[in-house]
């Protein structure tokens, strides 16, 4: 079995390192570049603006990173009157170590959904909420917000740039690759898949096996006609790792 990994960057490459040393063979295939974010010079003022016991919500990896890094080079340090959050465990322990805060994270369901369903979530009158993330994301958590009379402010710490490539050419090399599973870790990446693979060759992209990391995304790929989907656990790595490794015993 061969795996084919589309998460992005250095995570994704992480990934592919990964299955290599445990005897799968892997191909990496990015769609997009993490490049800084338009907003990042904003963001000081937005963390002054913010009151006591207010919100601070870091969607990704990238989003803490981008956000640490501007709060650096201009003197400013991590608040220690406001309460932070992210989606998923991983994250939440990067968070934690680069703001030396304590960071929230839904345990049982790291998603929005998950997210949302938090006791800090549930009465969100008059409260701010800063949401750290990319240049798009799902509009839920934003949604609910707004709807459980909270106040939300977005801000664009990094944006995902399309990598050009010929799709035609990097679909016949993922065949001749032999690549039977694909690991598919946002719902953005899924649409962005079928865009890609050209309709002669959808066939075989839905013989795939898919692996993706929420019930969401599974649903999605099974509107577009995928039958052989595995759910994964976690969306980190090691869980991603481990989820490919009981495919192939």
């Amino acid at each position: 079995m061969a795996v084919l990994v589309t998460r992005p960057a250095e995570k994704g490459i992480q990934l592919v390192d990964m299955l290599n040393k445990s005897g799968v063979a892997a191909l990496h295939l990015p769609f997009f570049n993490i490049t800084a974010g338009r907003e990042l010079n904003d963001l000081p003022n937005k963390f002054n603006q913010l009151k006591p016991n207010d919100y601070v919500v870091a969607v990704s990896q990238s989003a803490v990173d981008f956000a640490a890094e501007t709060l650096q080079n201009t003197g400013f340090h991590w608040r220690t009157d406001l309460q932070y959050f992210t989606v998923g465990q991983q994250t939440a322990l990067h968070f934690a170590s680069l703001s030396e805060q304590p960071v929230h994270y839904p345990f049982l369901s790291e998603n929005s959904e998950g997210m949302l369903a938090l006791a800090q979530m549930q009465n969100l009158k008059g409260k701010n909420v800063l949401l750290l993330r990319g240049n798009s994301g799902r509009e839920l958590f934003p949604q609910q917000v707004l709807a459980r009379s909270g106040n939300i402010d977005i801000l664009e710490c990094y944006q995902r740039q399309p990598i050009d490539y010929d799709n035609v050419e990097q679909t016949s090399i993922c065949k001749r690759a032999g690549i039977q599973t694909i690991v598919i870790t946002s719902g953005e990446l899924l649409n962005t898949l079928i865009q890609f693979v050209p309709e002669n060759e959808y066939d075989w992209l839905r013989s795939c096996q898919l692996v993706v990391v929420s019930t969401r995304i599974e649903n999605m790929a099974r509107k577009f006609g995928w039958t052989d989907i595995v759910v994964s656990p976690k969306a980190d790595n090691n869980t991603l790792l481990q989820t490919i490794l009981t495919l192939t015993s």
